[in-house]
């Protein structure tokens, strides 16, 4: 149902890149546009020799298996409910804010960290953060992280050692410093 890519969980309507409240018809004109974008017969031709890790054909089945649960009215009611309640089932250990994480950046992506009890670290980079549909852009000592709809939203982060989750609030049109400890 749910797939753990970089710490955040990717569900069937981040796989079509619609929104939960998103039509019959935006779903299925999603998934039209994404089995096209990744078919392995159009992408034969695209890929390059020297890449055989290539995820194409791994992101084609998502798409289907997306358009299977959410192109069906039912098995979409069914898997919206379990997503309900897997959100709602999901303990963590405490909520952080974007400003008390340490954020690294090294040119191109940013990542942002957060020390677990055990020593380890929560963490996101700026490519999750694109992935959700965020804006990241930087200044000479801030990080502006931005979204068009400007509405709240968490995500869950797992510590890289142990069992312990936060979950990250972020609030759109904030700006984060860059430094050692926010």
């Amino acid at each position: 149902m749910l797939n753990w890519k970089n710490s955040i969980r990717e569900t069937y309507y981040d796989v079509l890149s619609v929104k939960e409240d998103a039509s019959y018809v935006e779903i299925r004109t999603s998934y039209r546009s994404a089995i096209l974008n990744y078919h392995p017969d159009k992408l034969q031709n695209t890929r390059q020799a020297s890449d055989p890790e290539d995820e194409s054909d791994d992101r084609f089945m998502k798409v289907q298996k997306a358009w299977e649960i959410l192109g069906n009215s039912m098995s979409r009611a069914v898997y919206d409910s379990k997503l309900r309640a897997l959100r709602q089932d999901t303990e963590v250990s405490e909520d952080i804010s974007l400003e008390e994480m340490m954020v690294e950046d090294n040119g191109e992506i940013f990542e942002m960290f957060y020390q677990c009890q055990c020593g380890d670290y929560f963490s996101i980079d700026s490519s999750e953060f694109e992935k959700m549909g965020y804006t990241l852009s930087r200044d000479e000592c801030h990080i502006s992280i931005q979204k068009p709809d400007a509405l709240p939203a968490s995500v869950v982060l797992p510590c890289g050692s142990c069992s312990l989750q936060v979950r990250l609030l972020i609030n759109a049109d904030i700006k984060v410093p860059i430094g050692d400890n926010l």
